[in-house]
């Protein structure tokens, strides 16, 4: 698990507006929005490079924030991240206030282990496809994992995993199966390799090689000349 402390200063924000935002923006700043737990809404500014730098890693995007606002800490989980098109910037963050008692609605990303090291794959030349990256979870604040792991070490070739298949940590539960059985979605499979087919060659390329009837005729009175 994480040991990145991801404690995130922030101030109130009165200014709103995209002209507003946009001043932010140049300043280095980014907008922001906190919500949740039967609370109003408010409008935050935060530091965007010390920001942008919790954003490189993987558990910023599952992993209960600390909000200092006006000295007072909030617990948050990060609901939306709004990016530049082309550069690297952020230009908006969408934050879940987190109540103890209170489950929390997220997605955690999952990590294949063994993969190189998987029967289908080591013994029978299989790849491992991934059909999903991540999962949508309910769980308290306290049970609320990093991440989920899936062994894929015994699957062989042909053979899928699926949401019903995946190890939960206690308290945890997946939100896709609580909808019913046909929603138990493929994880990962292992599957044959594909054989790239040799090119047909082109039309042109066969006439090109096959005399035409005029060419033979033509060779033939050369050869009894």
């Amino acid at each position: 698990m994480s040991t990145i402390d991801f404690t995130i200063q922030a101030e109130l924000r009165k200014d709103t507006g995209k002209g507003a935002s946009r001043r932010l923006r140049r300043a280095d700043k980014v907008p922001a929005i906190l919500y949740g737990a039967n609370k109003e809404a408010v409008s935050l500014t935060l530091d965007h490079n010390k920001v942008n730098n919790m954003a490189d890693y993987e558990a910023f995007y599952s992993h209960i924030l600390t909000l200092v606002i006006d000295g007072k800490k909030h617990q948050a989980i990060l609901k939306d991240v709004q990016r530049h098109p082309y550069k690297p910037k952020l230009t908006h963050l969408d934050f879940q206030r987190v109540e103890k008692g209170q489950k929390l609605h997220t997605h955690v990303p999952l990590h294949f282990l063994n993969e190189e090291t998987a029967k289908g794959v080591k013994d029978e030349g299989g790849v491992v496809v991934h059909h999903v990256n991540d999962v949508e979870i309910n769980c308290l604040p306290k049970d609320l994992p990093e991440y989920l792991e899936v062994d894929v070490a015994g699957l062989e070739m042909g053979q899928t995993l699926h949401l019903t298949d995946l190890q939960l940590p206690n308290g945890v539960e997946l939100v896709e199966l609580t909808k019913g059985e046909d929603h138990d979605q493929a994880v990962v499979s292992i599957i044959a390799p594909r054989i790239e087919k040799e090119p047909e060659p082109e039309a042109e390329e066969i006439s090109a090689e096959v005399p035409t009837a005029k060419e033979s005729e033509e060779e033939d009175k050369k050869d009894e000349e």
